[in-house]
């Protein structure tokens, strides 16, 4: 693993023109660069790369990020290794920890045994013929390289006759020790290569044929064989996922193995473990729509919710598909349902559907009490999403449980200020705002959201003076980068479009003004929303419109009045 230290010293010396300019032909314009996006196909450029700022965003396709990203989008490689390649092109030399290195003699070691277990089921037609007789097609077991350990003997002679190393092999879990005797840990196994995403075998899974053992264990858990950062055949898959924007994970090999003989080559699947945090970074790259296909039993729906909860804390796109009547995906391969699996795949719960359907039905929602008990479970996990889903959910919640919509509070503020600003020294200013009446009003409400947000990136310090007055609802056009700027995703491509965005001029001591506009137009669609409600009583009506007058009466003036 690259330290640290190291890596953050590589970022202070990249030039970014140099990096994507060795990729790309890049023009000058301005302050900045440009170029035909090599991420999507247009004919006029729309792709800008700062210098000065190290970032690059296409305008036409929404892309964007540091010199890393671009590096790692365009070879479709990890971050380590587009960090190896940047460090070349600048000379830079890196450091590593060593402890976490998996050695190459120790890659050789593994892809030697992988290599006699492949062998060896080739040359067994029983335990070939068990894995045909499953659905695994003989492309298959050459593409995943699926092998059989025998009896111990024949392992460890192996080893012997190949002089490769007793000792590493024992460390790396492939061989076991028992006092004197060394023994295959996997005898009598269907063995199943795992890879490192970047294709390097780092452990093996072990199914059993017989009776009365665990059916499956794997390598033993080490630096290299991380069972919580790996997934079964990421190393295939990645190329589709990027390319079709998706990821299928699973709970089995078979799963895996049967969905790409059907097309589905996105497929992979944790190795026997929950999908944890740590499993995190893999599935950002390319920020693919995930897709959990789990079991119907018991233990499947729970491993579904806990990983759709950990996903929507994230605000990860996709969704969970249910396999009920103990099928699983390779049987319904195996029973040429593809066509099935394909319209479940396209279509899964959305995660926070999902978590919040699960909770609705653990409840008994006849009784007042745990009613309430499934409205304060709801609103914990509710609190977790950013303020934009909070927003987005609370109907769906009122409808699942059947509550009054108004029990359903959101918690902007708490989100916003769980980032790790300070309390800002910046005051409001002494000097009144203009009126509006004095003030060129915009009637782009997009640019004039941009402009608001793009202040707060210049001087970070103005989120906490923003959200003293809005939250995500002032926000039509862009939300999204208000969200991402409340959970301090500054590498969101949106805001990283609205930080290159030369056409957003900013007035020094602009930005309360531009607040001011904000707000205003926020009152204004408040006021027609009232005027065209139906369901208010008409005291309640004539309030409501009475009250947003005022405010916009007020804003007028210039005066900064909370949403």
């Amino acid at each position: 693993m690259i330290t640290q230290l190291s890596i953050e010293g590589l970022k202070q010396v990249i030039d970014i023109i140099d990096v994507i300019g060795g990729y790309i032909e890049l023009k000058r314009v301005g302050s900045n660069f440009s170029a035909c996006c090599p991420f999507h196909d247009e004919k006029t450029p729309s792709f800008i790369v700062n210098r000065t700022k190290g970032l690059y965003h296409c305008y036409g396709c929404g892309v964007g990020g540091d010199a890393i990203k671009f590096v790692m989008e365009y070879e479709k490689i990890s971050f380590a290794e587009a960090v190896e390649k940047i460090a070349e092109i600048c000379n830079y030399p890196l450091e590593y920890e060593k402890s976490t290195i998996l050695r190459k003699d120790d890659s050789k070691l593994l892809e030697a045994m992988a290599r006699f277990y492949h062998k060896r089921l080739l040359e067994l037609a029983p335990y070939r013929e068990y894995l045909l007789q499953r659905g695994v097609s003989e492309a298959s077991i050459e593409k995943f390289t699926l092998g059989f350990c025998g009896a111990s003997f024949e392992s460890v002679r192996f080893v012997q006759d190949n002089g490769l190393s007793k000792d590493e092999l024992v460390a790396l879990g492939v061989l076991g020790e028992d006092q004197a005797r060394v023994y295959a840990r996997f005898a009598e196994r269907i063995m199943f290569p795992i890879h490192s995403p970047n294709g390097k075998v780092v452990g093996f899974g072990g199914r059993t044929l017989k009776e009365g053992l665990a059916k499956y264990i794997n390598s033993p858990q080490s630096k290299q064989f991380n069972k919580s950062k790996l997934l079964y055949g990421y190393h295939i898959a990645k190329e589709h996922i990027y390319k079709y924007n998706q990821i299928i994970i699973t709970e089995g090999y078979l799963d895996v193995i049967l969905l790409h003989q059907a097309g589905f080559n996105t497929a992979v699947a944790t190795l026997g473990t929950a999908l944890t945090s740590e499993h995190l970074p893999l599935l950002a790259k390319g920020s693919p729509k995930i897709i959990l296909s789990y079991d119907g039993d018991k233990a499947g729906i729970n491993a579904a919710l806990r990983a759709s909860e950990m996903l929507a804390k994230e605000s990860k796109t996709g969704g969970v598909v249910i396999f009920e009547g103990g099928l699983d995906p390779a049987d319904m391969v195996v029973q040429k349902k593809t066509d099935v699996l394909q319209a479940l795949f396209s279509k899964p719960m959305p995660f926070i559907e999902f978590v919040l359907t699960q909770l609705g039905q653990r409840y008994d929602l006849n009784d007042p009490l745990q009613k309430q008990n499934a409205l304060q479970e709801a609103l914990k996990f509710l609190h977790t999403l950013t303020p934009l889903l909070q927003e987005e959910y609370k109907g769906f919640i009122a409808q699942i449980l059947k509550v009054p919509p108004h029990l359903i509070t959101t918690h902007y503020k708490g989100n916003a200020k769980s980032l790790a600003y300070r309390k800002p020294s910046i005051k409001p200013s002494s000097k009144p705002l203009s009126p509006l009446s004095s003030y060129p009003l915009r009637q782009d409400d997009s640019r004039l959201e941009s402009l608001v947000i793009k202040y707060i990136l210049e001087d970070r310090m103005l989120l906490d003076r923003a959200i003293e007055y809005v939250d995500v609802r002032a926000f039509v056009h862009k939300g999204k980068e208000f969200d991402a700027l409340c959970r301090g995703d500054f590498e969101y491509e949106g805001l990283i479009g609205i930080a290159l965005d030369e056409g957003l001029l900013l007035r020094e001591d602009g930005f309360e003004q531009e607040l001011l506009l904000l707000l205003l137009a926020y009152q204004q669609r408040k006021l027609s929303s009232f005027l065209q409600e139906t369901h208010l009583s008409f005291e309640e009506k004539s309030f409501w419109i009475q009250k947003t007058k005022d405010n916009i009466i007020r804003l007028r003036k210039g005066e900064l009045i909370p949403i």
